[in-house]
């Protein structure tokens, strides 16, 4: 498997766009690592300090991803080194789509990543550019679709992705906010990973507990649906502090600081400050880790902290979350693959590209439950063929790994 992982990492991507926003210092890039049947997909996202390398590795990992959740392209994933704070932020992503607009017309297909929004910044903003959908490159490089083929799969897109969650076994219910599919489906299947892994592993999900890092649409998300399956959330680390509570948050009190957070952040009035939080929570005891913060943050210190303490499983909802400089299995992974059962972001946090994938099918059904099924279905039977090949509760990730680099390499 490392022999394997060694040759797709070496391989240089196929194609680097770089792109220098002429009004602020903002920098950006597509890395396309191959066009795979194709077309090329992955996400945008924004942070200060990002650089080239951060999204090559990125576009590595949407590759392995497609694997898992389809369709048969390669991996791509756009980046921009800007503060998403600034209040120029929405200038610097209208200029980036509009220079990047060739790639989405042709052959890329995009959507939201960490600090940009799908619903609100993504399809917005190119749709003003002539896209009927940020996936368009990808209908027209892949499918190759004809042209009422085309109008019916962006059709489905535009709907799908968008819609409204009705079903409140998706959905929480709020007066002030409607959610999207786009809002949850993530965090559906970070969670939904859990719940797969203990159905298939063997274990009772409502009575564990578990702790949760980052406290955006993804473990937000994550963390109401593991609670609405019985989990206690026993600790919360996010960039602005944190919350441990012993006896466990259920679904009423993750709701609550669902609806209150501000932002991407944890919104709670005695919230334990970061440096104090980042010490205590590791040796909190649990069940589940759900890393769901920015990628390469998660160390070996803390993994081993967490398995001394009971940890059982790590379902990644942060690309690449660990801190090692290798793109896929460095030290701390191979640790946490060693120690606990991993399952990695490639599975895990597959959820929107599935969505994606599932709704380019032109007999696609668009309901909550159809779309979050379908999600759910693709997440176990990636789980049930890693536990066919390994039915051991250490080294899951390394046996997804082979798996998907076998077609790959």
């Amino acid at each position: 498997m490392k022999e394997l992982l060694k040759k797709f990492e070496d391989k240089k991507p196929e194609i680097v766009f770089e792109w220098k926003d002429p009004e602020t210092e903002a920098e950006g890039w597509v890395v396309i690592n191959s066009l795979r049947g194709g077309a090329a997909g992955g996400g945008t996202r924004m942070r200060k300090g990002l650089d080239k390398r951060e999204v090559e590795s990125l576009a590595k990992t949407m590759e392995v991803k497609f694997t898992v959740s389809g369709p048969a392209i390669g991996g791509a994933k756009s980046g921009i080194n800007f503060d998403p704070a600034d209040p120029r932020k929405k200038g610097v992503l209208e200029r980036w789509y509009k220079a990047v607009f060739p790639l989405l017309k042709n052959y890329y297909g995009t959507g939201g990543d960490l600090n940009v929004d799908e619903i609100h910044e993504v399809i917005p903003i190119t749709e003003e550019y002539g896209l009927w959908h940020p996936q368009e490159g990808i209908v027209n490089g892949h499918f190759r679709a004809t042209e009422p083929q085309k109008i019916k799969k962006l059709g489905q897109l535009r709907q799908g992705v968008s819609k409204v969650l009705e079903d409140t076994n998706y959905t929480p219910t709020s007066r002030h906010k409607k959610y999207r599919v786009a809002d949850m489906i993530t965090g559906f299947g970070v969670a939904e990973a859990v719940r797969q892994y203990y159905t298939i592993w063997g274990g009772d999900i409502s009575k564990k507990r578990a702790i949760i890092q980052g406290w955006g649409n993804v473990g937000a998300a994550a963390t109401l649906y593991l609670a609405k399956y019985g989990v206690k959330i026993v600790g919360i680390i996010d960039r602005n502090g944190g919350i441990v509570s012993e006896k466990g948050l259920d679904l009423a009190a993750a709701k609550q600081l669902f609806f209150n957070k501000t932002g991407n952040q944890l919104n709670e009035p005695n919230l334990i400050p970061f440096e104090e939080i980042s010490e205590k929570i590791w040796n909190v005891p649990a069940d589940i880790f759900i890393p769901a913060a920015a990628s390469r943050l998660v160390t070996a210190r803390q993994i081993q902290q967490m398995a001394s303490n009971g940890l059982e499983v790590i379902s990644c909802g942060a690309n690449v979350p660990f801190n090692d400089s290798e793109i896929f299995y460095g030290p701390t992974t191979e640790l946490a693959d060693g120690q606990v059962s991993l399952i990695p972001d490639f599975v895990a946090n597959c959820g929107m590209a599935r969505v994606f994938a599932y709704l380019m099918n032109t007999q696609a059904e668009i309901t909550d439950e159809a779309i979050f099924t379908d999600v759910s279905q693709t997440i176990g039977n990636a789980l049930k063929q890693a536990h066919h090949h390994n039915p051991q509760k250490n080294g899951i990730a390394q046996t997804l790994f082979r798996i998907a680099l076998e077609q790959l390499v």
